[in-house]
């Protein structure tokens, strides 16, 4: 029976070799001390495999990936390091079983072999994301296989069950196997950080790291999405990930460092699984995200709850609905430009609206623009049936645009704004999260229209009612 000697959320930062640092890297030396004992502590473990999770391998949209193929290498070239390199059998065996496991759960899963990375010109190499923690356990150990795979942008609650049927491989095979989650914290936690400042990078790191220290999780797979997002972290997934791994288990955690002084949070922290209950938290998170959804349903107004109707009518017809009876007056009798946004996870899953109404009513603009939002947002694959239970939508009925003469005249929270220059026009709704400035409001509207701001461009503005 294989048995899962422990797990471990390691950062990432190349600066900490010192190839690369030369010498910049003793900033971070609580970080290199913590690594070396943990490092330490995988030799003495013995593994005959290391699992590696990392956001810089290959990132899908709507899927995790595990590399298939019998050997994987790699450098820190790109880091002027070509001289720090790897190169590690696979563990194919667990690797498949991991797949099988997961495929069973209908947690999709992208193969990365051969023939995967021809058709999607993917890189070969190891990245420097698996290479950096990588590093400092050679130094100690180097009989290992490697498995390295990495998250997709799934729900928090797939990720958890990704994790847990990696666990169960582990535990149906014949392998000792260490955890290793790669991830930073927070990008912004210091005004001289080069992805800019926010308290809330602060709040989010120490807010994880006694969630983790108390191995809080359900807290934790419930966090704030928003809080997350603006932390600017690449690690809080892989920490979903490998929190299903320890499913199951009493769990000792030890937070080893955390320091920031490049304005990212670097975490060494240590997961030993003490023994294994069998009591699993998965249908519980699956609940809570069930309950969540279905006491949005209940607050739907009419306007969110028609946008709701018509995708799912539309997916499961063909065809786009009537607009139904008993709809408030102002639906059936005004015309306005409508938005419909579609949210899953937490993330967008598609926006399309019209600026000026093309339908006899905001009822029936409402209608086509639910079914576009779902179906024709080139951004994203069309909303399948199977994710219509997962999905929050709002409703944005926008007023008349008008011409503005400065940037005075806006205001991010208040008013969307429309750029135009010749035939391209981009748009921008109000009040988005992440976007708190107009500056920022109007960068983005120019790459979405395609203009560049040093052509001559009018700006219109206008407002919403936002109905969620």
């Amino acid at each position: 029976m294989g048995k899962l000697m422990s797990a471990y959320l390691m950062p990432h930062p190349p600066i900490i070799v010192p190839e690369v640092g030369r010498g910049e890297e003793h900033k971070i030396q609580k970080t290199i001390d913590s690594f070396e004992i943990a490092s330490k502590s995988i030799k003495n473990q013995k593994p005959d495999t290391i699992i590696i999770i990392s956001p810089h391998a290959h990132v899908f949209s709507d899927a995790v990936s595990i590399d298939m193929m019998e050997e994987i290498e790699g450098d820190l070239g790109q880091f002027g390091a070509y001289n720090v390199k790897m190169k590690f059998q696979s563990d194919l065996s667990l690797a498949k079983d991991i797949v099988k496991n997961a495929e069973n759960e209908k947690i999709p899963v992208a193969k990365i072999d051969d023939k995967m990375i021809s058709r999607f010109k993917l890189s070969k190499k190891l990245d420097h994301g698996s290479i950096v923690p990588l590093y400092f356990v050679r130094k100690y150990i180097d009989s290992f296989k490697l498995i390295r795979m990495s998250y997709g942008f799934l729900s928090f609650e797939k990720l958890y069950d990704f994790g847990v049927q990696i666990g169960k491989s582990i535990r149906e095979g014949d392998r000792n196997v260490v955890f290793i989650a790669s991830g930073d914290l927070s990008h912004k936690l210091t005004p001289d950080s080069p992805n800019g400042y926010t308290p809330k990078g602060k709040v989010f790191d120490e807010m994880l790291l006694s969630l983790l220290n108390n191995m809080n999780v359900k807290e934790i797979i419930n966090m704030d999405k928003t809080l997350i997002e603006d932390a600017a972290e690449c690690g809080f997934r892989s920490v979903c990930v490998m929190l299903g791994v320890l499913d199951g288990y009493n769990v000792k955690a030890n937070i080893l460092s955390h320091e920031g002084p490049f304005g990212v949070g670097y975490c060494v922290a240590e997961f030993i699984p003490e023994s294994y209950t069998g009591i699993s938290l998965l249908d519980e998170l699956y609940r809570i995200k069930r309950k969540m959804i279905d006491d949005i349903r209940k607050s739907e107004d009419d306007y969110v709850k028609l946008a709701r109707k018509s995708l799912e009518y539309y997916l499961r017809n063909k065809k786009f609905m009537n607009v139904p009876d008993g709809l408030p007056e102002e639906m059936i009798k005004t015309k306005a430009g409508v938005f419909v946004s579609l949210h899953k996870d937490g993330e967008l899953r598609g926006c399309i609206g019209t600026v000026y109404p093309s339908k006899n009513n905001i009822a029936e603009e409402i209608i086509r623009n639910a079914v576009s939002a779902g179906t024709e947002d080139p951004r994203f694959y069309p909303v399948e049936i199977d994710e219509l239970d997962d999905i929050v939508y709002s409703v944005d009925v926008l007023t008349k645009p008008e011409p503005v003469k400065s940037k005075d005249d806006l205001d991010a929270k208040k008013y969307g704004v429309i750029v135009k220059s010749g035939y391209k026009s981009g748009l921008l709704l109000p009040d988005l999260e992440g976007v708190d400035t107009v500056d920022q409001q109007i960068s983005i509207a120019l790459r979405k229209a395609g203009i560049s701001p040093d052509e001559k461009y009018t700006i219109e503005r206008f407002q919403v009612v936002r109905h969620k």
